[in-house]
């Protein structure tokens, strides 16, 4: 059994599996995947877990050299635009429109859905390396 880290089974296997500019997505429960791309369902129930202790955990294990948020999350969510910028705050941000960021999402390893139910609070996140 795993001592430390993500328990997780298929979300560690992810993680482990990104090699650089790679992408995972953090998304809120209404957010739109799309067909093809892994969903990794985390959502229990309303604003479980959340968005940021997922975003945490996640963090624990991935190196991270940017991230993406939808540009509207700023003025919609500007405590959670808070947060996100604070914990990711040695990568380089980049902002999208949330019509853009659906977009982008087609393009990840995979989509970790959360119970999170604040408005736009999506991110993704781009694999760094660690050397």
């Amino acid at each position: 059994m795993k001592k430390i880290g993500i328990i997780n089974s298929e979300l560690s296997r992810v993680i482990s599996e990104l090699g650089h500019t790679d992408t995972i997505v953090i998304a809120d429960c209404g957010l739109p995947i799309p067909p093809g791309v892994r969903r990794i369902d985390l959502a229990l129930k309303r604003g479980v877990p959340g968005y940021v202790e997922t975003l945490e955990t996640i963090l624990e294990e991935m190196q991270v050299e940017r991230y993406t948020v939808a540009a509207e999350m700023k003025e919609a969510s500007p405590e959670l635009y808070g947060k996100t910028a604070l914990l990711l705050e040695e990568a380089a941000e980049g902002n999208v429109t949330h019509e853009r960021f659906k977009q982008l999402t087609r393009e990840a390893k995979a989509v970790v859905r959360t119970g999170e139910c604040t408005p736009y609070a999506n991110v993704i996140l781009h694999a760094g390396v660690i050397f």
